[in-house]
């Protein structure tokens, strides 16, 4: 790969200009692949987001009235922009995250371009007004909206938020993931570029203790949209229940992907190996948990196998590459030790492990490691590790099934794998989650998104995640 040429973003983005921060120091962005330090972004400040939370307020009565005609004519010349600079972006990211380039292009890039792209037709659509009795109902911005967004998809979880956000009049403060923010100086810049109203849009830099806590706990912001971990999550909430805001949350996921014994193996195993390691497993909606008949146990393992093998780890940059490394020292460390617990802790390891893939001693990388045998109540089928780390945990009956796939405290994602879909469908309806892939149904960027129980509250994407920041009026006629 060539290496980047290192981009300092020394400051912030407040009131449709470019301030420096109230503070001193700045935070160096690592490339995953090569270790190097190919950027640097402010350590923004308590008061830098006094001043983004001024400015957003101070925008709110403009932005809230404009039409929401206007208001989505102007995001869609942001998903032009973004189409335009899709190339750039996706090396960028591709640096950042470590993402193989052509998904980079495809997801990283590709998801935000519909998200901002599409709020023309979902403005358009939504009702806005109605009548019930005697009652007109109006849906209307809930405010000022602090953004608080996570490294593995940086801007598509960014334009999850600030696309419907801005659709629904509210204005923003943002803060992104730290370790991958150089992406969302890009916005910035698409949103200068298209003549977004100064304060409508406003980037603060920094660290989650410092500015996402200021955020949550602003009693000017009237919601907090948070991404990232359910930890993180929990303190979120705690921090802005002092001043009673909406709280919205997508947090984390111990997806089971449920193959039931008529399921074609050759079809639904290597499809759920994909969908664990995609983006090298650091995807809080992976299916890592693959439930599979104990009778068939062995066709599985040896299916299971065959697909991680192919995926080859490297250089994101290389066509060949399949399995890029991850975002950083800690995130690999941590998989690490997981995978060491998961063998000690019993499980059977098929393929993979705790060292560095051949030839990669440099960069974040993990083999590409699958465990069988794996039992629900072992460390690795109950936390969230974020790596490609499959378990296959055997089970003795469809009932049993379900059992262990509700047995978790997240509820995010899921896979159900019949030869018959009608009983896929019914085997889905009893999963406890927020969305459930049925013999391998595609993604789809405008249904709703989010989790039941510890995976979060809310929904995002399309008209559901539109409506997470309107407020409700009942004008009694």
């Amino acid at each position: 790969m060539e290496p980047m040429k290192k981009v300092v973003r020394d400051r912030l983005y407040i009131g449709g200009a470019w301030v420096p921060s109230t503070g001193s120091e700045s935070i160096d962005v690592i490339d995953s692949t090569t270790e190097a330090v190919i950027g640097s972004v402010p350590e923004g400040t308590v008061e830098d987001v006094d001043l983004a939370v001024a400015a957003a307020a101070e925008a709110f009565a403009s932005w809230s009235a404009t039409p929401v005609e206007d208001r989505t004519a102007l995001l869609t010349k942001v998903s032009e922009a973004l189409g335009a600079r899709m190339g750039s972006l996706a090396d960028l990211i591709t640096h950042e995250v470590g993402m193989p380039l052509v998904l980079s292009q495809l997801v990283q890039v590709g998801l935000p371009m519909n998200s901002f792209g599409s709020m023309a037709q979902v403005g358009a659509d939504f009702t806005w007004e109605q009548t019930v009795g005697n009652s007109l109902i109006v849906r209307e911005p809930i405010g000022v909206v602090g953004a608080i967004t996570p490294w593995n998809y940086p801007l598509h979880q960014i334009a999850a938020k600030v696309a419907p956000a801005l659709t629904a009049g509210c204005t923003v403060v943002l803060k992104p993931s730290e370790v991958a923010p150089l992406n969302a100086f890009v916005l910035a810049d698409i949103f200068e570029e298209v003549g977004l109203p100064a304060g409508v849009f406003n980037l603060v830099t920094g660290y989650g203790p410092v500015v996402g806590e200021a955020i949550a706990a602003h009693r000017n912001v009237d919601m907090v949209s948070f991404t990232g971990s359910t930890r993180a999550g929990k303190r979120v909430s705690e921090v802005a229940s002092a001043t009673v805001k909406r709280v919205a949350l997508e947090l984390g996921g111990k997806s089971a992907n449920v193959i039931l014994g008529d399921a074609d193996l050759s079809k639904a195993v290597p499809d759920g190996v994909g969908k664990c390691y995609l983006n090298s497993g650091q995807t809080c909606s992976a299916l890592t948990r693959m439930l599979v008949p104990r009778d068939r146990l062995s066709e599985v393992e040896e299916l299971a196998t065959a697909a991680a093998e192919s995926f080859t780890p490297g250089d994101p940059f290389d066509a060949a590459t399949r399995l890029g490394p991850l975002v950083s020292s800690s995130q690999r460390d941590r998989v690490r030790n997981y995978i060491d617990k998961g063998i000690g802790e019993g499980a059977r390891l098929l393929t993979g492990g705790a060292e560095s893939p051949d030839g990669l001693a440099e960069g974040f990388f993990v083999k590409p490691t699958v465990f069988s045998s794996v039992t629900r109540d072992m460390t690795i089928a109950r936390d969230e590790i974020f790596g490609p780390v499959l378990v296959i945990i055997p089970y003795d009956s469809e009932e049993e099934a379900v059992e262990i796939a509700n047995d978790t405290e997240y509820g995010l994602a899921g896979g159900v794998w019949a030869g018959d879909p009608e009983r896929a469908k019914a085997v889905a309806r009893r999963l406890r989650t927020g969305q459930v892939e049925v013999n391998g149904g595609g993604f789809n960027p405008m249904a709703p998104f989010g989790g039941y129980k510890q995976s979060g509250n809310g929904r995002e994407f399309g008209a559901f995640g539109l409506e997470e920041f309107l407020e409700v009026k009942a004008m009694q006629l």
